[in-house]
């Protein structure tokens, strides 16, 4: 739960890195309470949605830029199937060792 706070007091933070458990922490508690969301009503799934919109986004970029991408990487998830493949297996890849061109790495920090 700590990951997702985490992502969300970094509402509209585009810059740095985000380690493989505080994105994949985040997206596990978005499925959740997308669900949940979900069984009580549409109305505030759709709520939900959009006030999560950005932080999702964000933490989507630096979670790029933690394996030394451009956050613009994201719309390789444009392209049908291939994209979407891809932009998985570089959420799922770890880390860059050492300081990279967007800061330093945040396992080492901690």
């Amino acid at each position: 739960m700590k990951w997702y706070l985490k992502v969300l007091k970094q509402y509209g933070d585009f810059s740095g890195r985000a380690r493989r458990e505080e994105y994949w922490m985040f997206v596990l508690f978005n499925i959740i309470f997308t669900s949940i969301a979900t069984l009580i009503s549409p109305k505030l799934y759709a709520i939900y949605t959009l006030a999560v919109l950005i932080p999702n986004l964000a933490v989507s970029v630096r979670r790029l830029h933690d394996v030394g991408k451009s956050g613009w990487m994201c719309f390789i998830a444009l392209i049908p199937l291939i994209g979407a493949i891809w932009l998985l297996v570089l959420m799922l890849t770890d880390s860059n060792p050492g300081e990279n061109e967007y800061g330093a790495n945040p396992k080492e920090i901690i």
